[in-house]
């Protein structure tokens, strides 16, 4: 078997299965499974994602487990040599897995990704580099991330992110929309780490993975990814991408960001963040009064959006004692 593909379904049935089909549609030059893990939908995705592919392996978890512990649950089940992270909100375009899946197995890499795009075919952010202290998690605050991106330009700090690859680069870590590793890589480096729920797991992932060797991304190589698509309904949420800090799912964002930042860069760095995050609260309430006046609009028109992110907030310090001690804990909001 060269490749194992591993799709993560939570009532997504609808999703999985165009997946699938550009899947099978396009993917016939080398020897594949696709292994769709449900997580515990309580819906009828098995029965209409397994009469639509009968040919898929159905793995069922008992409860909702999030991202990392049912790939993982795939990973220890599968027979490829190589193992492929799919989002179910992915679509395969011009046999993009095949042809990774061939330029990557030879390479010196072990992990990869492809060029996401938006339907429109506009680039997502699909390699990532490490930023001293996970600094770049406050880019999301409202006016204070301005500032930090304002002072990073100012001292020509390196971007986080590639804008688009358009060729082979290389990166610190991979969007886990579409995460490609060799399977002796995962024996050395470890699983996903099971404290996480939904976000931030395949950057402390590729973090243990860079240890072992390189990663890029395959910019020649593209997928459309309707981004958030599945996670906007496992959270019911409205908000798109992930600088969303202001609902549940946006909590979920935050905390699984600040776990990562404990795991990675250590106590010292989780506790500035903190600091910051909480800083933000008065500063978001204080100048966008002063905004909202100054363009003649109702000063409190943003109050309503800065007490959900205090909520979160407030919510956060609860789970501190548990981030701190860096014990196994199972971090989901849902």
């Amino acid at each position: 078997m060269d490749l194992s593909i591993i799709i993560v379904n939570y009532k997504t049935s609808q999703l999985t299965i165009d997946c699938l089909k550009t899947v099978y549609d396009q993917t016939n030059k080398i020897d594949f499974e696709v292994i769709v893990v449900d997580n515990d939908s309580k819906d009828n995705s098995r029965h209409l994602i397994s009469t639509a592919f009968p040919q898929v392996r159905w793995l069922q978890m008992e409860y909702n487990s999030g991202f990392a512990r049912a790939n993982n649950y795939a990973i220890r089940e599968c027979r490829g040599g190589v193992v492929l992270l799919l989002n179910s909100d992915t679509l395969n375009q011009n046999d993009s897995i095949g042809n990774c899946f061939n330029v990557f197995r030879t390479s010196q890499y072990v992990a990869c990704g492809v060029q996401l795009l938006n339907p429109d075919g506009s680039p997502q952010i699909s390699g990532n580099y490490f930023i001293k202290g996970g600094l770049n998690q406050l880019l999301p605050l409202p006016y204070i991330g301005n500032l930090v991106k304002w002072l990073g330009n100012s001292l020509q700090v390196s971007k986080p992110h590639i804008p688009q690859a358009l060729q082979e680069v290389e990166v610190d870590w991979i969007n886990g929309a579409f995460l490609m590793v060799k399977k002796n890589t995962i024996n050395e480096a470890g699983l996903m780490d099971e404290d996480f729920f939904l976000y931030a797991e395949e950057a402390e992932w590729c973090a243990r993975l860079k240890q072992v060797g390189k990663l890029c991304i395959y910019g020649q190589f593209n997928v459309i990814h309707l981004q958030g698509a599945s996670a906007d309904t496992t959270f019911q949420s409205t908000e798109k991408g992930y600088y969303n800090l202001y609902d549940k799912k946006g909590l979920q964002i935050i905390l699984s960001n600040f776990v990562r930042i404990r795991k990675q860069f250590g106590v010292s760095w989780f506790f500035l963040h903190l600091l910051v995050y909480s800083f933000a609260i008065p500063v978001m309430l204080v100048l966008s009064f002063f905004e909202n006046a100054f363009m003649f609009r109702n000063p409190f028109r943003d109050f309503r959006k800065a007490r959900k992110f205090a909520e979160n907030v407030v919510k956060l310090w609860q789970y501190v004692p548990a981030i701190t001690a860096n014990k196994p804990y199972f971090y989901k909001v849902l």
